[in-house]
């Protein structure tokens, strides 16, 4: 099956995201440090905290979701409780960053966010279907009907 590839593709690619975005924050910390910057009249210390912190949160976040995405490819069965819910947020998160990305950033970073996005809700979607075909007609007490009767 697809199920278990694709699962353990999400992880990984939700580890590597959120260690991009924790790093990422933490270097623009960094640099508001070491260049004083400010804007409309923050302390520029508060700032490089406050960048730092978002980046360690988002990528707590990321990577939280990474290992609710590992257990869905372990187990093989589909998350419930609060793995559920953090697929299913991270899902939205993508979507929408991929909408202002396109503004911001431009449209590579809009298609890596609907690929992330993509990969989230087929992990999410793939789980959620019994093994067996969609069409199948459920199994009832009535017997079948005889040939040429309706």
């Amino acid at each position: 099956m697809i199920r278990r590839p694709v699962a353990v593709v999400t992880a990984l690619v939700l580890f590597v995201e959120a260690a991009a975005i924790a790093c990422f924050n933490w270097f623009l910390g960094i640099v508001v440090e070491r260049q004083s910057m400010s804007l409309g009249g923050l302390d520029p210390h508060a700032m490089s905290v406050a960048s730092k912190a978002g980046g360690v949160v988002f990528g707590l976040y990321f990577l939280l979701c990474g290992v609710a995405a590992l257990a869905v490819a372990l187990r093989n069965r589909p998350a419930h409780g609060l793995g559920r819910i953090l697929l299913l947020s991270a899902a939205v998160v993508h979507a929408l960053l991929g909408a202002f990305a396109v503004g911001l950033v431009g449209w590579g970073a809009f298609a890596f966010m609907m690929v992330v996005f993509g990969l989230v809700v087929l992990t999410l979607m793939t789980y959620d279907r019994p093994d067996g075909p969609a069409d199948a007609a459920p199994q009832g007490d009535r017997a079948p009907l005889a040939p040429g009767t309706t």
